[in-house]
């Protein structure tokens, strides 16, 4: 696994403005100077580092780190498939999710592991250009190394710079970041502890470019307003990470050419 250098994490935290432009009031209606456990404010990411080429044996490979939330991805393919199918204008995709055994102790690996998978294959299928490889396969594994909290978006997000890194032809990058829902207060990007006790979570993936979203989970009783407001703190974050992710695409080739 490739090392981690000089590079320092990036913020990707979302403004306080509506899209209108207007100020709005802050998303803790009791005390604007409340911070979390990990010292951050209702509204503010963990930072965010980002890595590719983390695995030489894959075709292309990315590792992130949000905070205690380590992952690590590993793309293999389009090769061609092992299930004798008819022919198919379109390639398949596989995702598989894992958990090393010591990413947590309090972690049902088994069927968090499959649901996962799902969800991730959810994600990241309408961002791939599926037609570009027929008849051919490309698998997508995930590896969580720690688990902190909000462990889907830090692997989806992971997993498409990792299909980016290994030549597969996107729409767009995959971007996607969670906010729990805590009494009246919305906490973005929750952390274990946070997750927890929450009353709901909702969570977007999308494609920041293309104004798409290719994802939308939610759970627990939400209102309307907080739909629309952590829809909005959701894809501003989308929107500011998937920068973050362009960057470290570019990285490893700004070093070649030194």
């Amino acid at each position: 696994m490739a090392g981690k250098g000089g590079a320092t994490p990036a913020t990707y935290s979302p403004s306080l403005t509506t899209v209108k432009g207007k100020k709005k009031p802050p998303i803790f209606a009791d005390d604007a100077n409340w911070v979390r456990s990990d010292g951050r404010h209702f509204h503010e990411c963990r930072p965010a580092f980002l890595r590719t080429n983390a695995v030489n044996s894959a075709s292309g490979s990315a590792y992130a780190e949000f905070g205690n939330t380590k992952v690590i991805v590993s793309v293999f393919g389009p090769r061609e498939s092992k299930k004798a199918m008819m022919y198919s204008d379109v390639g398949r995709l596989n995702c598989n999710v894992s958990y090393t055994t010591f990413a947590t102790v309090h972690r049902n690996q088994g069927s968090d592991s499959k649901e996962l998978s799902s969800m991730l294959y959810k994600a990241l299928e309408g961002a791939i250009i599926l037609e570009s490889f027929p008849k051919t396969t490309v698998d997508v594994f995930a590896l969580v190394l720690e688990s902190g909290g909000s462990d889907l978006p830090v692997i989806i997000s992971c997993a498409s710079l990792a299909l980016a890194d290994a030549g597969i032809l996107l729409y767009d990058l995959v971007a996607a970041v969670s906010v729990s829902c805590l009494g009246k207060n919305l906490v973005i990007d929750p952390i274990l502890e946070e997750e927890s006790p929450q009353d709901g979570s909702f969570m977007i993936s999308c494609m920041p470019s293309r104004n798409e979203i290719t994802q939308l989970t939610l759970t627990g009783e939400w209102s309307t307003p907080k739909i629309s407001e952590a829809m909005e703190l959701c894809l501003d974050a989308c929107s500011k990470l998937a920068k973050i992710m362009r960057s470290s695409l570019r990285e490893p080739l700004s070093a070649s050419e030194e």
